[in-house]
């Protein structure tokens, strides 16, 4: 009873000064609210609830971390499930996650990344309700969508109720790329969809629900707390990296098409301070611009080409296309002295199909290319409607 009362007084109070605040500085017509801002939405839902939570870094409120806000109001925080890069985001992509104690607020953190990526019934067992609340980029191999899947499919198999607060989708505004292949599905693309689907988390985790994708075709018992003030074609600046290695919003629009170097010889600047925006290899002495690749702690720990001159280009000032740019792995494949080991068995998983790579090779025109896309892009596109809760 007593946490019953302190959990609504502290509700009562945070509340009426948010809004206020709000309402003084007349944002609530005009700017993005986030699904974690609407907490006069979320509490109501955590009420007499163990909670736990699937969040990183970006998880925040203002200048707040969601977790630090709650536990002040007195939720009843059982635990913190943890992503790729961890809790507090600074674990470099690849990187085993482990259990720990946060220091900051003495809750249990569980890993989500290494070895078990899906909570047990075990870790579920003390835990009413689990809120997800993590900041994507809107492409199919970012795994912060595939930790939200098997967060969905654990706790729909124990009858757990997740909530999850809507964020903007960066490059949500466009719809690109291969479908993927299911034969091809991995930690990095585990739905059959593009690799710019053009979904927030919110409606992503709505079309998982309904076209049964979890395990069994069984489905969540999911609540989308939506944006308020969102559109697909409104810009948003990220104030915090998603990523330790996309620092900024140009790296983040270049990623989509950047990202498919990972399955190249190719350094895409990791180990520099402008990962997805360099891309270069030792062996193109003949391209203007060069850079060298280094250790960096919580970035890159031995990066691809570590402390080696990669020659290639600079991506600083390129202008973000609204499509997948296959301009550059195009380009440096035909420029690589030995075309057999450009590719290496990861590109596939990435692309989501066997094709692009033999398109590559084969010499075909990216218009051509992007042609045998369209026909798996227009059905998804009729899929998507029925999931949409933005223009």
């Amino acid at each position: 009873m007593n946490r019953r009362i302190h959990f609504m007084t502290g509700v009562a109070i945070f509340l009426s000064v948010f809004l206020f605040s709000h309402a003084v500085n007349g944002q609530a017509n005009t700017k993005i609210v986030t699904g974690a801002e609407q907490l006069d939405k979320l509490l109501p839902l955590l009420q007499n609830k163990s909670v736990a939570l699937l969040v990183n870094n970006t998880s925040v409120i203002g200048q707040t971390h969601l977790v630090d806000t709650l536990q002040k109001l007195k939720a009843n925080i059982k635990k913190i499930f943890s992503p790729e890069h961890g809790f507090r985001g600074k674990v470099e992509a690849g990187e085993t996650i482990d259990n720990e104690i946060d220091a900051a607020t003495g809750i249990s953190v569980v890993s989500l990344y290494g070895n078990k990526k899906k909570p047990t019934p075990e870790h579920l067992a003390d835990v009413d309700v689990v809120i997800f609340d993590i900041q994507d980029v809107g492409t199919r191999f970012f795994t912060y969508i595939s930790s939200m899947h098997y967060l969905m499919e654990a706790c729909a198999e124990n009858k757990k109720k997740v909530i999850v607060l809507d964020r903007p989708n960066p490059n949500g505004h466009y719809i690109d790329g291969p479908v993927l292949n299911m034969s091809l599905k991995s930690f990095v693309g585990m739905h059959p969809i593009p690799i710019v689907h053009g979904l927030t988390v919110g409606e992503l985790a709505r079309m998982i629900n309904g076209e049964g994708w979890l395990a069994g075709g069984i489905t969540c018992d999911l609540e989308v707390v939506a944006m308020k003030n969102y559109d697909h074609q409104k810009k948003y600046s990220l104030l915090i990296k998603p990523s330790p290695n996309l620092p900024n919003d140009h790296a983040i629009a270049l990623y989509p098409s950047t990202c498919l170097f990972e399955g190249t010889v190719m350094s895409l600047g990791r180990g520099t301070k402008n990962p997805f925006e360099l891309l270069g290899n030792p062996l193109l002495k003949n391209q203007p611009f060069q850079f060298k690749p280094e250790s960096i702690e919580g970035m890159a720990k031995n990066p691809p080409h570590e402390n080696k001159i990669c020659y290639g280009v600079d991506l600083r000032n390129e202008k973000p296309t609204n499509y997948i740019s296959l301009k550059y792995l195009i380009l440096f494949y035909n420029l690589y002295p030995d075309k057999d080991k450009f590719f290496i068995p990861y590109f596939n998983t990435l692309a989501g199909n066997t094709q692009l790579k033999e398109q590559i090779k084969k010499g075909m025109s990216e218009e051509d290319i992007r042609a045998t896309w369209k026909k798996d892009l227009n059905e998804y596109k009729k899929k998507r409607k029925k999931y949409l809760l933005y223009n």
